[in-house]
């Protein structure tokens, strides 16, 4: 596979995440939220049922998932396949990167569909940009054999690129790619959250599952701020929601829309976290690639053990019955998330 620009920027992403990673999960949002302990459950764990739909009519065994990364690159390459192959192993659904570069340059394109061929029979998702064509959503979801398309919104990142976009009109194409595919399109941000606002407005466009993946996990500001030699914009390292609080925000919001939470998801109580603020699933990205880079598959697979079997034991606790359950477990929040949420009247 020869190397190009744009896979030499996919390898810039790769290191640098891993190079940033401790500095972007300095603080950990999900801190901020308090689980409020069951002494009498009345529940075993084998009858927790962890089960959940990642989209409306897809079904996945457990409720966390493998987001979207990497993709274009030798070094992806041989990334995802590793990905891939635990994906199958756990029968966890695993997203792609942006397969926007295999479109513009055929020779990126094997480096995504090994994504597909380690794990023949699971779920795939595509991801590629909210301003792609009809045609190019298309050919994502034909290059992976995809069970779902995901729209990435990733204008912060753009801005800060110095090769990025500068034009961001996306509601109407998102609307008509949700109307004319024939798989699920779950819309997600790379890392900046939402809003109520942008919940409510996808939501009434037609989007049924929306991820609002806020800011704590993998950080695209400080990512392209490294990489732009022109201009510097170390002043909005920290720009956007965290997951907390994307996932109040979206609560309020009061859609029928599958609400998804990534962004700084480092455990199984994380997960469950998520789920009580009202996730319908969870998706994973940095830490499992740090995990990856530095530990080795094996590392990785022996963490994926261990959240499958704590998410149930920590359900059990909380006195629920199962993932979807979790909207019903009581909580606290931290003086700063609860003004946050007061002063968004999201409480």
């Amino acid at each position: 596979m020869m190397e190009s620009r744009q896979a030499h920027r996919k390898n810039e992403h790769l290191s640098l995440a891993t190079k940033y990673y401790q500095q972007a999960h300095a603080g950990h949002p999900f801190d901020q939220v308090r689980l409020i302990h069951t002494a009498l459950p009345e529940e075993a764990v084998d009858e927790v049922d962890i089960s959940t739909e990642l989209a409306p009519g897809l079904k996945i065994p457990v409720p966390f998932y493998i987001e979207a990364m990497t993709g274009g690159s030798k070094q992806a390459m041989k990334v995802n396949r590793q990905l891939a192959r635990l994906a199958a192993k756990y029968q966890l659904p695993m997203a792609s990167g942006s397969v926007s570069v295999a479109l513009n340059e055929p020779a990126c394109r094997d480096s995504f569909r090994v994504i597909r061929e380690e794990n023949p029979t699971g779920i795939v998702l595509a991801n590629i940009s909210a301003s792609a064509s009809e045609e190019e959503a298309r050919a994502a979801i034909e290059l992976l054999n995809a069970d779902a398309l995901e729209l990435h919104l990733n204008a912060a990142q753009e801005l800060i690129m110095p090769e990025g976009d500068r034009s961001f009109h996306w509601l109407d194409n998102i609307q008509h790619l949700v109307q004319v595919l024939d798989v699920p399109v779950i819309v997600k941000e790379v890392g900046f959250g939402m809003n109520k606002t942008d919940v409510s407005r996808l939501a009434n466009a037609g989007v049924t599952s929306i991820n609002v993946s806020g800011r704590g996990g993998t950080n695209f500001a400080m990512i392209e701020n490294r990489r732009n030699n022109q201009q510097d914009f170390a002043e909005i390292a920290n720009w956007g929601q965290t997951t907390p609080e994307a996932l109040l925000e979206a609560h309020v919001a009061k859609s029928d829309a599958h609400i998804i939470a990534s962004g700084g998801i480092t455990s199984p109580l994380d997960v469950v976290k998520a789920g009580v603020l009202g996730a319908s699933a969870v998706g994973v990205a940095g830490y499992f690639l740090n995990i990856l880079i530095k530990e080795g598959p094996d590392a990785l697979d022996k963490v994926l053990v261990d959240w499958l079997g704590s998410i149930p034991r920590i359900i059990t606790l909380l006195g629920v019955e199962s993932f979807s359950g979790l909207q019903w477990a009581e909580y606290v929040l931290s003086p700063d998330l609860q003004n946050y949420a007061k002063q968004r009247r999201l409480l």
